[in-house]
């Protein structure tokens, strides 16, 4: 596992080659940036859900982020040098183009945005556009699944549903399963399934790959 990033980062990047999943939010918050551990105020849902969503085995504390690695998931924002809610982060800070050098660095088989802010700024650098949904995306990067997931935080509340986390656990889930199968199932075979039929359709079509 390698921690990148420059000396300005608030909280180190955690990722590696051919993670299963890249969670990205919109930046740390003032919270994280002081205990340096992602997610760690208090009421947040992110730690809680990826163990409900079986993306962990367990809840893990966030002085335990780094344990994630051994789970084939990988941590990231959109705003690596300034920290504070999404109302207090200035555009300007948001480094779209960076997160798409770390895709084509380490090559994730998905990139989930925790939050609809940080999909929005990349969406709007790739494809010109900020519409997004909640969910699995219509526009992929290259053999990268992106999600958009509701965000965890507490500010977010209202907006909170599980069902779109739920559902991305279970294709993170496939992703383990299978990994030992040839290479040619994780190429756009995983991803074109997942999106044209979601994963009921992916699970029935594994006999085939």
């Amino acid at each position: 596992m390698k921690q990148i990033g420059s000396n300005e980062d608030v909280l180190p990047d955690l990722l590696a080659d051919n993670l299963y999943a890249v969670f990205c939010g919109s930046a740390a918050s003032s919270h994280s940036a002081q205990t340096g551990h992602y997610y760690s105020v208090p009421g947040n849902r992110f730690w809680e859900i990826l163990e409900t969503a079986k993306v962990t085995p367990r809840r893990l504390d966030p002085r335990e982020y780094r344990v994630l690695s051994s789970y084939g998931i990988g941590l990231t924002d959109m705003a690596k040098a300034l920290s504070g809610s999404n109302a207090e982060i200035s555009s300007t800070a948001d480094d779209p183009a960076g997160l798409t050098e770390k895709l084509i660095r380490f090559k994730p088989k998905s990139l989930a945005f925790v939050g609809k802010r940080a999909a929005k700024v990349w969406s709007r650098y790739h494809l010109g556009t900020p519409e997004i949904k909640y969910g699995p995306q219509s526009a992929k990067f290259g053999e990268v699944a992106i999600y958009v997931l509701p965000s965890t935080s507490g500010l977010a509340k209202r907006f909170w549903d599980p069902l779109p986390w739920m559902e991305f656990g279970k294709f993170v889930s496939v992703l383990k399963k299978y990994k030992t199968m040839k290479s040619n199932f994780f190429k756009m075979d995983t991803v074109e399934c997942f999106y044209n039929g979601g994963v009921s359709d992916l699970v029935k079509r594994l006999p085939e790959l």
